[in-house]
């Protein structure tokens, strides 16, 4: 079950869900608007002849920091991690989902690739993953609308939320855009714990 506006504002005022600032006027009928931080991470492709899953991505990324009326240039092909302004969190009943606003999805801007999930639990700002399709460079300013929040209702309350030690949960917590930390599953012990737990289901 999708949430309404009504619903939206309801689970604000309680505290059930978490979104700091938040404007009134951004509540659409069925999503929340959020918008682009003012850091972005920038990828040094020249650094590395390939990216290795395996090893962490220190060295390959420099934060930069969009200016008060100076537009950050994202190139045709270009892709970078942004972050929303916001801090969000949610609580065990709800997940959301983070889609692009239209308007910048017909100039060719996508926010995200694959994060769009936000599991139940999660608190920080949530990363995104900026790219240009298109065959001219996009201006990003910061502050400006960038995406948008829809909350859904689970069955149940979860029983392990985001950030659970149990769970590995990588990114709680962020303040900026994060690098990927793939590196961290090929750790030694999670490796081969989860080798093992195939092995043993085979």
């Amino acid at each position: 079950m999708v949430l309404s506006d009504r619903s939206i504002r309801e689970e604000l005022a309680s505290g059930n869900i978490v979104i700091d600032p938040v404007d009134i006027d951004d509540i659409q009928p069925a999503s929340v608007d959020v918008h682009l931080d003012r850091q972005i991470l920038v990828f040094r492709n020249t650094r590395r002849p390939y990216v290795d899953v395996r090893k962490s991505l220190d060295g390959l990324t420099d934060m930069e920091e969009i200016q008060d009326g100076i537009p950050f240039m994202l190139h045709p092909g270009e892709f970078v991690l942004g972050s929303t302004l916001e801090h969000i969190e949610l609580p065990s009943h709800l997940v959301a989902r983070l889609e692009g606003k239209s308007s910048l999805g017909r100039i060719g801007l996508l926010i995200h690739s694959t994060a769009g999930y936000v599991d139940p639990g999660w608190k920080g700002h949530l990363t995104l993953e900026l790219s240009n399709v298109s065959s001219l460079p996009i201006t990003l300013y910061s502050g400006m609308k960038i995406g948008q929040l829809s909350f859904s209702q689970l069955t149940v309350p979860a029983d392990r939320l985001y950030g659970d030690p149990s769970l590995g949960s990588k990114y709680q917590g962020q303040t900026e855009p994060s690098p990927s930390k793939a590196h961290e599953d090929f750790t030694f012990n999670n490796f081969y714990r989860n080798f093992f737990k195939y092995k043993n289901h085979e």
